[in-house]
């Protein structure tokens, strides 16, 4: 019978490796019995030189169960020698040999020799296309069976709904199968239907998936283990959790596929007593020495920082396959010691186990973690010498490794030897340019991967974008939108988060309003995206106004979300918004989310309710993490209680915390307001018993605390001895002590340092201003006071350009003005800090004026002030407006009363 068409679609001829295969003395013994004559009574010779089909099919069973390929070849060529290649039945069976083997080129061909075939033939070349990972080749082969009258049965479909659900492009197919079973009266179907829930599922559509599962009238096991893998595909942990106590509760039995599932509901909700508790019930139904079970429970201790109990159960395993040790060796970058890693690959290697390619690309992927070239080079040739070192995900891995060491003419050289059209080792090699900042080389390799007609996915554009983005190139940004939106990837949510981030970044709100409502049903991404460009442009009532539109779509907000609108409230001091949003907090649970905790705890402090914030503190700090603990630390140290902030390290120190470097930024800088100059220099030193570095900030820090108190001989001398080039910052904390002080030769030497790294730095004359003028050497501080203000000619008037950074030089701008009592002045607020502080600076500004004059005009310039303008005027009892353009000449080219809203979202 002649082909019908689906040899020409073939697209890969499966290549039988040249290795050498070892017979144990069983198979041995079968195949020389296959060429011996009838005089064995072994068990096996009877069904080898049958002539009949069941005993031909039992021979072909027993080379798929113990993968013997050469020995089931052998049988083939026996089929044909007696004639039996038109049984229906053998045939049949020698699909199922070859496809099981994942040789499906030798099971296509017998299916296409078939002179007749059965629904059972077409169903085994749907099912082993697809476990061939030949998916289009299985949707092709059941669409032929369709046009051939052959219904198919629950394996077709189920088959083909699974292949569709792990498909990218398998949404639409999926649709019309589920249409077809229910039209053929199938849907209910326990095998049918857990495919078709799981299908749903794999597309993100819970609802859907609970739908299906309500309606099968017989729900086995299976059917119950699928909707649990449902909610932890999506994301739905305590609901995973939930379904598996309903199922306790109806007394079905839970096999190790419900234990799998519900473990990774455990991971996502990040609650180690839960996964606890799902570890007793493995132990009391002794399904401890299952070694699929026991990797998912490791993995779930990994993830989620109970990394001394996941290696009690590796230790305790009995059945170690290779998956157990690949997921240790996943665990161990948080360890950050090389040495635990070659340790633990040598006892891997003492078992006798050979390592696979997933082994050798989780090693190179930690090794470049841990920025540590020389051990996975030692990897790169025991990889060489297992042959795998052609492998894609290898090649992959060792681009990612070489680009975070920042060797990227290694990463270049490895991708140059394995000239492929495979998109994701590209787009490995575009996201090392992107990481070490080589943004033209990422361009580059872009415009290589479409001249070579490779087809680009949506994580190629969203590097690509943000590349551009970073680079600030928004000319290229649009071009690559364009080509992004002819490829059919613009409202993919990765490709729409990078696009929403570039555009916020060029200023472009309302380009970044339109591509997220090109969104069908944006995903979690996209929403956090816009939330935190909101809250970044000052829109918070939009943000909020989001939040809860999100809500209302049946959504729910994750971590990054809830972490946007807590610091929204913290920088607008939102007391209530933040009692609402914790609130939501704990309904959905994320109150024991470290980084949710902490922007709680921060949120109410910043709001001044210091005891809301211990309590949220004593709430979380059970954690024992140390971002909570520095978070309270930093709320303590900016309420001036000082004495509870050292006291809170001291409790992290008790709970055997390793502090960070924000820890001793915050405890140091604590230190230096009180005055406690030996205890910041004690915990600056104490540094070293947990081995590390100084950063600049705890420089900056210990300057600033010398400098405060008057130590500053000392502060000097750290400067001029400190392992980086000296930055402002660090100068004008050293000058504000000088000025503090009254030390003129040191304040005199520092200004001339800060005016060597930052020329036109108008802070540096303004602080030595005040070293002369509190000195009473007057004429020194008219020098430094000219060189601080220019003073401008516009309309008869003067007017004062002047940068306020923080509001310290308030009484400097009183000193001015006496001088120009009968003008009017206007005054530029310009402030990189948040909208909170232009506002309260520019209400002490306005005080501070008053005092010598009635007429005068407060200008803004911070576009994140512009919802605060009316707010500004009524406080400052004065004209406010916005600063639209400044032409250099001291003339204000236009004013504005109002802040502009954006353009509505909805």
């Amino acid at each position: 019978m002649k082909s019908f068409g689906l040899a020409s679609k073939l697209k890969t001829f499966f290549q039988f490796s040249k290795k050498v295969y070892k017979f144990n003395s069983i198979q041995l013994k079968n195949l020389h019995q296959l060429h011996s004559p009838i005089s064995t009574k072994s068990s096996c010779s009877g069904f080898f030189i049958a002539k009949d089909s069941i005993s031909l099919s039992k021979a072909l069973s027993f080379c798929e169960n113990s993968k013997s390929f050469i020995l089931g070849t052998q049988i083939h060529g026996y089929i044909i020698k007696l004639g039996f290649i038109s049984d229906v039945f053998v045939s049949n069976n020698l699909i199922k040999f070859y496809t099981k083997g994942r040789v499906f080129r030798y099971g296509f061909n017998v299916f296409d020799e078939m002179p007749e075939r059965n629904v059972v033939s077409w169903t085994l070349m749907v099912c082993g296309a697809i476990q061939c990972e030949e998916v289009e080749q299985g949707l092709e082969v059941f669409l032929e069976m369709r046009r051939n009258g052959f219904v198919p049965n629950e394996f077709g479909l189920g088959s083909v709904m699974k292949a569709c659900g792990n498909w990218g492009e398998g949404r639409e197919f999926g649709l019309c199968v589920h249409c077809f079973a229910l039209k053929i009266g199938t849907e209910r179907n326990p095998f049918v239907g857990c495919s078709v829930l799981t299908f749903y599922a794999k597309l993100g559509d819970i609802g859907a998936a609970e739908r299906v599962f309500e309606s099968l009238e017989e729900v086995d096991v299976g059917c119950w283990n699928a909707m649990i893998g449902g909610y932890a595909h999506c994301g739905y942990g305590f609901e995973a959790i939930g379904t598996v106590s309903l199922m306790r509760r109806k007394g079905i039995f839970m096999d190790k596929y419900t234990f799998i599932n519900v473990i990774q509901g455990c991971s996502l909700l990040g609650d180690l007593n839960f996964g606890r508790q799902i570890h007793g019930l493995i132990i009391r139904g002794e399904l401890e020495f299952s070694a699929p079970v026991m990797n998912a429970l490791m993995d779930m201790y990994f993830k989620n920082g109970g990394i001394n109990s996941g290696l009690v159960v590796f230790k305790k395993m009995h059945d170690r396959d290779v998956v157990t040790w690949n997921t240790v060796f996943g665990s161990f970058s948080q360890h950050e010691d090389p040495k635990d890693i070659a340790s633990l690959f040598h006892s891997f290697l003492l078992t006798s186990m050979r390592p696979n390619r997933i082994t050798f690309s989780i090693l190179f992927r930690e090794c470049g973690k841990l920025l540590n070239l020389d051990l996975g080079l030692q990897f790169c040739c025991l990889a060489l010498h297992f042959g795998l070192f052609d492998e894609a995900n290898i090649t992959s891995a060792l681009i990612n490794m070489f680009s975070r060491c920042g060797k990227m003419e290694m990463a270049y050289l490895v991708f140059k030897s394995k000239v492929s059209e495979n998109v994701i080792i590209w787009n490995e090699l575009i996201s090392g340019y992107k990481l070490n900042c080589c943004d033209a080389e990422a361009l580059k390799t872009f415009y290589d991967l479409l001249q070579l007609g490779v087809e680009a996915n949506e994580y190629t554009f969203s590097n690509v974008l943000e590349t551009c983005s970073r680079s600030e190139n928004q000319l290229m940004n649009r071009l690559i939108h364009g080509v992004a939106f002819k490829s059919g990837f613009a409202s993919h949510g990765h490709v729409c988060s990078s696009l929403i981030k570039g555009y916020i970044k060029f200023g472009r709100l309302d380009d970044s309003l339109k591509v997220f409502n090109m969104l069908d049903r944006p995903d979690m991404a996209a929403w956090g995206t816009m939330i935190s460009a909101f809250v970044h442009q000052g829109f918070d009532c939009e943000a909020i106004r989001s939040l809860n539109l999100l809500i209302e779509a049946d959504e729910k907000p994750d971590e990054f979300i809830l972490g946007s609108i807590l610091s929204s409230c913290a920088g607008t001091v939102a007391y209530c918004q933040t009692k609402s949003v914790h609130s939501l907090i704990i309904k959905l649970g994320f109150e024991g989310h470290v980084f949710v905790a902490s922007a709680v705890l921060d949120a109410y402090a910043k709001c001044g309710d210091i005891q809301s914030a211990k309590m949220a503190f004593n709430q979380s700090c059970k954690s024992n993490d140390v971002v909570i603990y520095n978070a309270m630390i930093i709320a303590y140290a900016h309420h001036g209680r000082v004495v509870e902030a050292l006291d809170t390290y001291d409790k992290m120190k008790l709970a055997n915390l390793q502090p960070s470097q924000a820890t001793f930024v915050s405890v140091i800088a604590a230190c230096g307001h009180i005055g406690h100059v030996e205890k910041g220099c004690h915990l600056f030193k104490s540094m070293n018993l947990y081995g590390m570095e100084p950063s600049p900030d705890i420089y900056g820090c210990l300057v600033d605390m010398l400098s405060r108190n008057g130590y500053l001989e000392d502060a000097k001398q750290i400067i001029e001895t400190l392992p980086y080039p000296a930055w402002p910052a660090i100068l004008r904390s050293l000058l504000s002590g000088c000025r503090m002080h009254g030390n003129r030769e040191l304040g005199e030497w520092t200004a001339k340092k800060l005016l060597q790294l930052v020329p036109h730095n108008d802070a540096a004359h303004a602080l030595l201003f005040k070293v002369y003028s509190e000195l009473g050497n007057w004429e020194d501080a008219t020098k430094a006071a000219y060189k601080t203000f220019s003073a401008y000619e516009a309309t008869g008037q003067a007017i004062i350009y002047y940068l306020l950074m923080a509001g310290f030089l308030l009484a400097l701008c009183r000193d001015v003005i006496c001088a120009n009592r009968d003008r009017k002045h206007v005054i530029l607020v310009h402030s990189k800090m948040n909208a909170s502080v232009d506002v309260g600076a520019a209400v002490m500004l306005s005080d501070a004026l008053r005092i010598q004059s009635d007429d005068f005009c407060i200008v803004c310039l911070k576009e994140g002030v512009l919802n605060k303008v009316n707010e500004l005027s009524v406080l400052c009892d004065s004209q406010v407006g916005l600063f639209l353009n400044f032409s250099g000449n001291g003339k204000l080219c236009e004013t504005v009363n109002t802040a502009p809203r954006p353009r509505s979202l909805y």
